[in-house]
């Protein structure tokens, strides 16, 4: 596995469980919300830029972008 999907995967881990920290759920409950409401996506698709900003803010990020993809948790 190259060090760039390492580096992706370690940051999509933390993002989740920062996310459900945050929000009280599982390890399992934030990866499927994120999942459904295209968190994840969002993540892989803007690593470049989001891993450069705070673990706060990537999460408040999650929640806007699942947000305007039908998610409720705000």
């Amino acid at each position: 596995m190259s060090k760039d999907i390492q580096y992706r995967v370690t940051y999509m881990v933390y993002c989740v469980s920062a996310f459900a920290v945050h929000f009280g759920l599982s390890m399992k409950q934030a990866y499927s919300y994120l999942k459904r409401f295209k968190g994840i996506e969002f993540l892989d698709q803007f690593y470049n830029v989001e891993h450069l900003s705070s673990l706060e803010d990537a999460v408040s990020d999650l929640a806007i972008i699942c947000h305007r993809n039908g998610g409720a948790l705000t």
